[in-house]
């Protein structure tokens, strides 16, 4: 695997985390980082793009393919990506978000064997998103 291939690895398995990790400590570490929910939405969709071609190499089971496309489905359902406000927000208020820590997790056991990773320290800055 290149170098490149796998720096795409850590970043989806990075996102795959946040996305999993239970509501209270997504609110924490949301509010800490202060993500805004169409950020991401954005790299949900970017890592779906990915995954797409991680599949392809054979690098990601098609049934994982299947849990992000339904991720990527929930979020534009619930027009995730025409949200302003914080992330921490739409947590509370929409239920796609449970459905998506649902499947977030059913892809990170089929991967690594469990579903619980630390979340990341730092995030992209916001205003790359704005």
């Amino acid at each position: 695997m290149s170098a490149d291939a796998e720096h795409w690895e850590r970043w989806v398995a990075k996102l795959l985390g946040v996305l999993a990790a239970d509501a209270p400590d997504q609110l924490a570490w949301a509010g800490e980082h202060g993500v805004k929910s169409a950020a991401l939405a954005e790299d949900v969709d970017f890592v779906l793009h990915l995954s797409q071609g991680m599949q392809e190499r054979g690098t990601l089971a098609p049934e994982a393919l299947r849990d992000l496309r339904a991720i990527s489905r929930l979020l534009a359902e619930a027009d995730v990506l025409g949200r302003a406000g914080p992330w921490a927000g739409s947590l509370t208020a929409e239920p796609a978000w449970n459905e998506v820590r649902t499947l977030a997790r059913q892809v990170l056991v089929a991967r690594e064997g469990d579903w619980r990773r630390p979340l990341p320290h730092r995030v992209p800055p916001q205003d790359i998103y704005d």
